[in-house]
């Protein structure tokens, strides 16, 4: 009974994407109806197969351990993320320097004057 669920998900996409072909002379509108009717109809057809079940109860799982989660403050939040631009700037200005001096030593030896 698996089997057959599984093979009327991939005909009812496949359906989709034939009438989207099908019905190119049509407005744009009519040709995504078709292709997100398939993938509707396909999408509630694999929620009954088994791997829809796992896959259903996977992301209620993962919606409550997200629940869980403790997420850090707005403050938090802002420290991090001005620490993380702090230091950022403060590399790029660090390999700036860097990529100026070793230019500079480059000009050097090469005998060009800067």
């Amino acid at each position: 009974m698996n089997k057959l669920k599984l093979g009327l998900v991939y005909i009812s996409i496949l359906t989709g994407i034939v009438g989207f072909t099908y019905l190119s002379e049509s407005a744009m509108v009519v040709r995504v109806l078709s292709v997100l009717i398939g993938f509707s109809l396909a999408a509630f057809i694999a929620r009954y197969t088994t791997q829809g079940q796992d896959f259903y109860a996977f992301c209620r799982e993962s919606s409550q351990e997200t629940r869980k989660v403790v997420w850090p403050t707005r403050k938090e939040t802002l420290q991090t993320s001005g620490l993380v631009f702090a230091f950022v700037v403060a590399m790029a200005l660090f390999l700036w320097l860097i990529d100026a001096a070793l230019m500079s030593i480059v000009k050097l030896t090469m005998g060009q004057d800067s």
